[in-house]
């Protein structure tokens, strides 16, 4: 797609409606037509895929993305961009579905069932391609992550601190929790830097684009377990993680008792949660279950 300036469309928007970006929803619109063009390169949208964006605000990259998906799905927060973007789109393209709604609160999976039925098909994939608000960015990639079966790949713009947590290598003072519940869930690469003078208004950091591509091969039975060890065990990061599985009351186990389960699993009695790998988490979760 040709580069249709979007930094000129996003100043005529604003001001024909005289409406400025919101902090309470996290908002600096992406104008940087290079950049936009990249998110759809990495997003790599084929036919018979149904595109998710969360938060698409004036429609900026809404506008990338529709002229290559097949379906779209919007859902935005912010009641004043529901008029901006169908007065934008409506004479122009037919396959968007826009929902004025928070996505923490929709039941995704459902959604997507509702479409394919109203549109007669059965997407071969479910795509999210997102520019996160910076305050809400885990929640949102949790949600995406843990309560949708049909999700499969999601590409988001985010603050280029939480990238680097994402990706981080253990023992680094990036990795944590992030960490490890993402690479529980799938892959994550950070593709992109963007640089904090590609957005109107500019936030005060730079920001990186994600792309996390799901699948089965941590999956385990006991996760509410797992997530809720990862959480305890760094919740006092500097200590051994013994000291901050039994301040947390982890299963309300002793010292000993926690001594004695990482001894089994051959794992050092005096290590920190950063020194371990998410496949040590597992094999903690499962010797517990499995000794009942």
């Amino acid at each position: 797609m040709k580069n249709i300036n979007t930094l000129n469309i996003t100043k005529k928007l604003l001001k024909k409606y005289n409406i400025s970006a919101k902090k309470k929803f996290g908002q600096n619109f992406l104008i940087d037509d290079n950049i936009l063009n990249d998110i759809i390169t990495v997003a790599d949208i084929s036919s018979n895929e149904l595109i998710i964006e969360i938060g698409p605000g004036l429609g900026n990259l809404s506008e990338y993305i529709l002229t290559k998906c097949q379906d779209l799905l919007l859902v935005e927060i912010d009641k004043r961009m529901i008029d901006i973007i169908n007065d934008r789109f409506k004479n122009r393209y037919s396959n968007y579905i826009l929902l004025n709604d928070d996505i923490l609160k929709l039941d995704i999976d459902k959604l997507v069932i509702e479409i394919e039925n109203k549109n007669n098909i059965n997407y071969r994939k479910v795509k999210v391609i997102a520019n996160l608000p910076y305050y809400i960015t885990s929640p949102i990639l949790f949600k995406l992550l843990q309560n949708s079966e049909r999700i499969s790949e999601i590409v988001v713009m985010v603050q280029k601190e939480v990238a680097n947590r994402i990706v981080a290598k253990k023992k680094s003072k990036d990795y944590g929790i992030l960490t490890l519940m993402i690479e529980y869930f799938g892959d994550a690469t950070v593709e992109i830097d963007v640089n904090r003078d590609c957005f109107i208004p500019s936030p005060n950091v730079d920001s990186a684009i994600v792309k996390l591509v799901k699948n089965k091969k941590n999956i385990i039975k006991e996760e509410d377990l797992l997530f809720k060890m990862i959480h305890f065990a760094f919740s006092q990061r500097r200590k051994k993680m013994i000291n901050s599985l039994v301040s947390n009351k982890f299963l309300n186990l002793s010292k000993e008792e926690i001594e004695n389960i990482l001894r089994e699993c051959g794992i050092n009695i005096n290590t920190r949660a950063e020194e371990l790998e998410l496949n040590d988490y597992i094999r903690i979760v499962k010797f517990i279950v499995d000794r009942g």
